[in-house]
């Protein structure tokens, strides 16, 4: 049985019961297009309650992601916290509900799909990060490259007389 794995017979025997559980395990989630990895231990806090249909499961994933700053590749972390509400039912419907297999309830798959959603498609270290120089490679947040300016192709200079206010 995984760590994110928990049985809930007793609530199956006493429709609208409740009870809290608090979580750790590592759950894999790498975004492998956007170099977006969330690989540490995961924390779920969840309620699970018994309904008609199976499990009613509210809580919240937690879980840390590092990347690569997508202008400047410097290393960036952070934190993320999603909210989930699940059902997880003996005869599990594809893409709406999750399964009860023997009394118990998988957390794990729960836990990837919330977080995929959720982390970030691209990473910036900051939000006005001016990258690398495309000409010498400088990272440019530290500071101008002795590079000549670029000189812009003039079929394109009508664009500069556009302003999108």
């Amino acid at each position: 049985m995984g760590p994110l794995v928990v049985n809930v017979a007793d609530l199956l025997r006493r429709p609208g019961i409740r009870r809290h559980e608090e979580l750790h395990g590592h759950v894999p989630v790498t975004m492998v297009g956007t170099s977006v990895s969330a690989d540490d231990d995961v924390g779920v806090r969840v309620t699970l309650e018994a309904v008609s249909e199976g499990v009613l499961a509210t809580g919240s994933v937690t879980a840390s992601w590092r990347a690569e700053c997508r202008r400047c590749l410097r290393p960036v972390a952070g934190e993320v916290v999603v909210r989930f509400r699940e059902l997880y039912e003996r005869h599990a419907r594809e893409g709406e509900t999750y399964p009860l297999i023997h009394e118990q309830v998988d957390l794990e798959p729960l836990a990837r799909e919330t977080l995929l959603l959720e982390l970030p498609l691209t990473a910036l270290c900051q939000a006005d990060c001016p990258g690398i120089c495309p000409s010498c490679g400088a990272d440019l947040s530290e500071g101008a490259c002795d590079c000549e300016p670029v000189v812009r192709d003039p079929r394109w200079a009508a664009l500069d007389d556009l302003r999108l206010d």
